[in-house]
């Protein structure tokens, strides 16, 4: 008889989420993480008694009733709402693009009236350009984003923080990567058109705590280095690493962006008023600045605490040894990982998920709800 049911490769939201309903239903399980903590990505550190999202903002959102019941179960959620701004020269935006992004954009834009007939001239003459260039689509990312939203907002919003992020021109970017560009005609900053959003009380930490509590759990354990040893020790195994690693990158590397941050703490109680700001302006190297207090301060609590942490995040090419945090998903990154797929499927005892498992982006409700579902069909 193996000592455990499940040996669980990776402490983050996956693995966290698939313990706690394994253990649930009585299995016993081993959650592993070579990082010398738990929680993965939504690990907080705490500095000055501010929690600070040590690898960029997380909030949660869902539309999910199953999924905010479930976490809540775990931890209280407080209140916050994501309401980012955009920083373009000297000049304050909102976002997402709603009414005052728009007055704030042009003035004499007051009414929804206004604010669509202004998108829709420029738009037209953003698709004008591209006919009398005598083609009928959009061609890259740029003639995408004009198409949708016209010319003012591309360049002041769009075009700068796009290049930053990707490292590349929007004129040499893919015109799917911007499929759509929400637009509201109301004055609305909620960011999220979701239902329930918030960030556990306390911070995430105690989210992945109350997931793995009476679960026994090992940081600073590299699965790949002693992976023989540790398969012994489990019936099954729930991998949420990165598929090529684990076979050695036999069919080559996948490819990802990464960001890094530089992280400052400030003498005084309150930077910028806000948990996010974008910087859209080419000639500022970070994407944006967090001030991690505003997650879970509010009102006059925000004064009361005299320091302040935020963080500058900058958008980098991924190299091997550094964090993957984006999946570039093209044509040759997709082929090449569903070669790793179809042959982790092949694995007898094998389970794998998560963002890196997958090589996918997901929110946070969306890993819940893939743990959910795969969960439900193995048992």
């Amino acid at each position: 008889m193996k000592p455990f049911d499940y040996l669980i490769v990776g402490a983050g939201l996956y693995g966290a989420t698939y313990a706690h309903l394994a253990h649930r239903e009585g299995k016993k399980c081993l959650v592993i993480d070579r990082r010398q903590h738990l929680g993965g990505n939504v690990y907080c550190e705490e500095i000055e008694g501010i929690n600070v999202h040590k690898y960029g903002a997380h909030i949660f959102h869902t539309n999910n009733k199953k999924v905010w019941e479930f976490v809540n179960s775990i931890v209280g959620f407080n209140r916050y709402t994501n309401s980012p701004l955009a920083r373009f020269k000297d000049k304050l935006y909102n976002l997402p693009f709603n009414m005052n992004t728009f007055h704030e954009m042009w003035p004499d834009v007051i009414t929804p009236e206004q604010a669509r007939l202004r998108i829709d001239e420029q738009c037209a003459e953003a698709i004008s350009r591209m006919k009398a260039d005598g083609v009928m689509e959009p061609r890259n990312l740029e003639e995408q984003a004009k198409v949708l939203i016209g010319e003012d907002i591309y360049h002041a919003l769009i075009e700068g923080y796009t290049e930053k992020q990707w490292g590349r021109k929007c004129c040499d970017l893919p015109a799917f990567i911007i499929k759509r560009l929400p637009v509201r005609l109301i004055f609305d900053n909620n960011y999220f058109n979701a239902k329930y959003q918030g960030i556990p009380e306390g911070g995430y930490n105690r989210l992945i705590e109350g997931l793995l509590s009476g679960i026994e759990t090992h940081t600073g354990i590299d699965y790949l280095q002693d992976r023989y040893e540790l398969n012994a020790m489990a019936s099954e195994v729930v991998y949420t690493g990165a598929l090529d690693e684990l076979f050695d990158f036999c069919y080559g590397r996948l490819h990802y962006r990464t960001v890094y941050f530089e992280t400052e703490v400030l003498n005084i109680p309150n930077y910028q008023g806000n948990a996010v700001i974008n910087y859209t302006d080419c000639s500022i190297p970070f994407t944006r600045i967090i001030e991690h207090k505003h997650f879970e301060m509010f009102g006059n609590a925000v004064d009361a605490c005299p320091k302040t942490v935020i963080s500058k995040e900058y958008s980098k090419e991924w190299k091997p040894g550094m964090e993957p945090y984006y999946p570039v998903n093209d044509t040759l990154n997709t082929r090449l990982y569903t070669k790793y797929y179809n042959r982790a499927l092949k694995v007898p005892n094998l389970h794998f998920g998560g963002r890196l498992a997958d090589f996918a982006y997901y929110d946070m409700d969306n890993t819940i709800e893939k743990v959910m579902d795969a969960f439900n069909q193995e048992h």
